[in-house]
């Protein structure tokens, strides 16, 4: 039984990724070299993932000395699944019994974060670092 509940390192790359882009905010393109150094991702997987992305509609890229990439829809509209599913195939696509009961809740629990919510829980737990420190 493979691929029962697969994520690949690209789903929360990716998600790490469009987490940085979300928090450069605005609709000017960030360059993907930058996003890829921000967020420790190698830039040549970076490049394949957001090429796939934008290809969805996710994102929108643009050439040039002032190119990068930026969101195409607003970052609460993206869900972490759409990304998982986009990059990864669909969640528990072969699983039955227990492992499709178990892929159901994760789709569940991804289908109701979005980027935007993940960076929200980021600033969080800044937020509550930095109150201990």
């Amino acid at each position: 039984m493979v691929g029962v509940l697969s994520i690949t390192t690209k789903s929360p790359y990716a998600v790490r990724a469009l987490t940085e882009l979300a928090r450069c905010g605005g609709a000017a393109p960030v360059p993907i070299g930058e996003l890829a150094r921000r967020r420790d991702v190698p830039v040549q997987f970076l490049e394949q993932l957001f090429a796939g992305l934008r290809r969805a509609g996710v994102l929108r890229s643009q050439r040039g000395v002032k190119g990068g990439y930026a969101f195409a829809r607003e970052p609460a509209e993206v869900t972490v699944l759409e990304v998982v599913e986009l990059l990864d195939g669909r969640l528990g696509a072969d699983a039955d019994g227990i492992f499709a009961e178990a892929a159901t809740a994760a789709r569940t629990v991804l289908a109701k974060a979005t980027i935007a919510d993940v960076l929200e829980r980021e600033n969080r737990a800044a937020g509550a670092q930095m109150y201990y420190i």
